[in-house]
């Protein structure tokens, strides 16, 4: 009995041990895996960074005060507080080059909350003052003097500062449409052509289809303006996409959107990684209804001088564009608008 009973206390004592070693030893394990996770993680993040670091061009996109007779940007109403105005132009050219006119200029109003943005459309072909050259087409304006005069030109025109330029060609658009897996983007009317059919409603696009998409005018009802409101729509469609669960919890597909968005990209030399990173974080809970799209106000169609044909101004819905985007009160006039 002694015997026995000495046996049970040693099994009694060896039992909290062997414990405390299993417990130690799933720790240990623990820890392990946790430091290869976030390991990993920060390991993915700095492949990304240095991605975007290696991709990304900086040029001199933003008009210099004093410089060929550019005067200082419009100062930023307190009432707008953090809000920013990034002009994004889409065209076949480099950056800064003169000589090709723009095909795509939306201002991009990401309000001072970062739970809306709104994306105004200028049709090419809106007649307005360009510095140094009188009145002409908006997008001369990228012709006569690149992304600075652009910015002038629009700056004058509603009275806003803009804080980055960021100029994407089109082989961007397709390769980013490309990376996320194609987007579903609206159409207001049917059109085939350019080898594609699309129907009213919404459309399955892969890059080469979206690219048809938005660069079809001859058969849309309003030309050039209907041609702005789907390029609105696929703006909408590859922000939405490339912000999805989908995306964004895929490290393969995720680090293809960023290569990609970022290989054809020319960004103004103030917008660092940084800071494009920050506002894209801040942007990762938008949904289709926190996005709309404004055409800037124009009053009907007319000839130049020249015998163009141009969109006119409609200088009081102007003001008013300039007024709201000014206050940031972009939520009150965009009700007033189409959204697709």
């Amino acid at each position: 009995m002694p015997d026995q009973l000495e046996a049970t206390e040693v099994v009694a004592q060896d039992e909290p041990k062997k414990r405390h070693r299993l417990r130690r030893a799933l720790a240990i394990t623990l820890a392990l895996v946790l430091l290869l996770v976030v390991g990993g993680a920060a390991a993915y993040v700095l492949f990304l960074n240095h991605t975007v670091s290696k991709n990304v061009k900086h040029d001199a996109l933003l008009p210099t005060p004093g410089v060929d007779g550019a005067s200082d940007a419009p100062t930023k109403n307190p009432a707008a507080k953090e809000a920013q105005n990034i002009l994004v132009i889409g065209s076949d050219a480099r950056s800064g080059l003169a000589g090709a006119r723009s095909d795509v200029i939306v201002l991009m109003h990401v309000a001072d909350d970062r739970k809306s943005v709104t994306l105004v459309h200028f049709p090419r072909d809106l007649w307005v003052s360009v510095p140094g050259h009188g009145k002409d087409k908006i997008n001369a304006a990228f012709a006569y003097g690149g992304s600075p005069l652009l910015v002038r030109t629009l700056q004058d025109l509603v009275g806003v500062p803009i804080d980055h330029v960021a100029l994407v060609d089109f082989e961007g658009f397709k390769n980013m449409t490309d990376a996320v897996g194609g987007v579903n983007v609206y159409a207001e009317e049917a059109s085939n052509s350019r080898g594609y059919s699309f129907h009213k409603g919404y459309n399955q696009m892969d890059g080469a289809a979206a690219l048809a998409f938005v660069r079809e005018r001859k058969q849309l009802s309003e030309g050039d303006i209907s041609r702005g409101r789907r390029q609105q729509a696929f703006i909408k469609a590859l922000m939405l996409k490339s912000l999805s669960k989908d995306v964004l919890t895929n490290p393969v597909k995720l680090a293809q959107f960023v290569d990609a968005g970022t290989s054809n990209l020319t960004v103004d030399n103030g917008f660092s990684v940084a800071d494009m990173r920050s506002e894209a974080i801040s942007m990762r809970n938008l949904r289709g209804k926190d996005i709309a799209f404004v055409t800037a106000p124009f009053s009907g169609f007319g000839t130049s001088p020249g015998g163009a044909s141009i969109d006119v101004v409609d200088d009081a819905g102007m003001k008013t564009l300039g007024e709201a985007l000014q206050n940031d009160a972009m939520d009150t006039y965009k009700d007033k608008t189409h959204t697709p």
